[in-house]
């Protein structure tokens, strides 16, 4: 959430943003109306208690000297009877301001480049080459179906559409790419392990910037009010939820894998084959709470993190800075991995890093306190997939796909699947 003073003092600023990320800016009309409505009552409320004051010190002096003050009393309750009337459409229009800014999102920083979508997304390096076929590569489902690890037809019996039941090796490499992960950013990137709910309240939510704005792309419990979470960036950030850090503490680097839910609203059409957008699919997420002024130095360093998973895996990648059009709604700054898909012929998606600076942490109350000064900052929150196992499990299906219809382990797995090759099992 944007701190009502930029909205207020820095207006042409945050219509400037707004209009880079390609957003209406009517919603700052109403901002700035109802806050104009707030700063006039506040000036009304004021004003009264200053009467107040003025009054309680006539009185006081009144029966100092004995002297009759009933007069001067009813007026100074009539006054304490307007001001706390005034205090509470003071609450009211505080509420609607709040309400209204949870609707506006973060305002990019300065080195993210400006335009209107994907296409605009500038390509900062590639790792890695693509690998050579003497053959006509498959489809990840393709292949998965043929050695018989991956069911998206039961898995539709079951669930319907965007569902897929990973089984016997299929299954074994998912849970080893989870290990695998957990156990890199944990032993040599310095993450703390978190295994969190799934279910999620409401002001969590909002505390990551899911809701209000983004409801129809969640699943939601209704007895309850619980939501299912769309990655563990939401249970993992707020653990500090209304919370006070101390400064030696930070910064803070969780990492956690958790099953994750969307209802991909608005995908209709995309992606309805393989992998690729499920409404069910498991996550290794990373999350820091870091220093203001360290903030975007942890945003490289979190970016280098999910790129050595896909370097130790011998995956070719690509790295591309998000442009103003294309970019999250909470996010001052993100970077994407995007893997690449020989079948397909294109890199796809893989992770996304990125820096939301005091955005999430106005929401959700975090804050700091510097050794030694007065006062609270907000800290600064980042994560990052680290990686998104059902895609990595797709890109190691094609990339490393033989001719035979067989699938070569990268090596960095093979201690977690005890094999270096997934082949169709013959039944005697």
């Amino acid at each position: 959430m944007l701190d009502i003073k930029i909205v207020r003092d820095n207006t042409d600023k945050v219509i400037e943003a707004l209009k880079n990320r390609g957003e209406s800016t009517g919603i700052l009309d109403k901002i700035l109306k109802i806050e104009g409505e707030r700063r006039d009552v506040l000036a009304v409320v004021e004003d009264l208690r200053q009467s107040r004051n003025r009054l309680s010190q006539e009185i006081g002096h009144l029966k100092k000297e004995g002297r009759e003050a009933a007069g001067l009393l009813s007026e100074a309750k009539t006054i304490s009877d307007k001001i706390t009337d005034k205090e509470n459409s003071l609450r009211e229009l505080e509420e609607r301001t709040l309400q209204e800014l949870l609707l506006v999102p973060n305002i990019p920083d300065e080195s993210v480049p400006v335009g209107r979508n994907e296409t605009d997304n500038k390509e900062l390096r590639i790792w890695g080459s693509r690998p050579e076929f003497s053959f006509e590569p498959k489809n990840h489902w393709d292949i998965g179906e043929s050695l018989d690890i991956l069911d998206f037809d039961r898995a539709s019996k079951i669930s319907g559409a965007r569902f897929v039941i990973n089984k016997g090796a299929g299954a074994k490499l998912e849970r080893a790419l989870m290990n695998f992960m957990l156990n890199l950013h944990t032993k040599e990137h310095g993450y703390t392990e978190i295994f969190p709910p799934i279910l999620v309240n409401k002001e969590s939510m909002t505390g990551t910037g899911q809701l209000p704005k983004f409801e129809e792309d969640l699943f939601r419990e209704n007895s309850k009010g619980l939501y299912l979470i769309p990655t563990a960036e939401v249970p993992v950030t707020n653990i500090h939820r209304d919370e006070i850090l101390r400064e030696e503490d930070l910064p803070i680097y969780y990492t956690a894998y958790t099953p994750c839910f969307r209802k991909e609203a608005g995908s209709y059409g995309k992606d309805t084959r393989g992998m690729i957008r499920q409404h069910q699919f498991n996550k290794v997420e990373l999350v820091k709470f870091v220093k203001p002024e360290d903030s975007f130095n942890e945003l490289e360093a979190l970016t280098n993190n999910a790129e050595e998973v896909l370097k130790r895996l011998g995956l070719h990648y690509r790295v591309l800075a998000l442009c103003t059009g294309d970019m999250g709604f909470s996010a001052a700054k993100t970077y994407d991995l995007e893997v690449w898909f020989p079948a397909q012929q294109k890199f796809r998606e893989i992770s996304s890093c990125s820096n939301f600076t005091d955005f999430q942490a106005r929401r959700a109350s975090i804050r700091f306190k510097k050794t030694g000064k007065k006062g609270t900052e907000f800290v600064h929150t980042l994560n990052g997939s680290g990686l998104a196992i059902g895609r990595t499990c797709a890109a190691i299906l094609e990339n490393f796909q033989q001719e035979d219809g067989s699938v070569i382990i990268p090596d960095a797995l093979r201690h977690f699947m005890g094999t270096d090759k997934i082949e169709l099992r013959v039944k005697s």
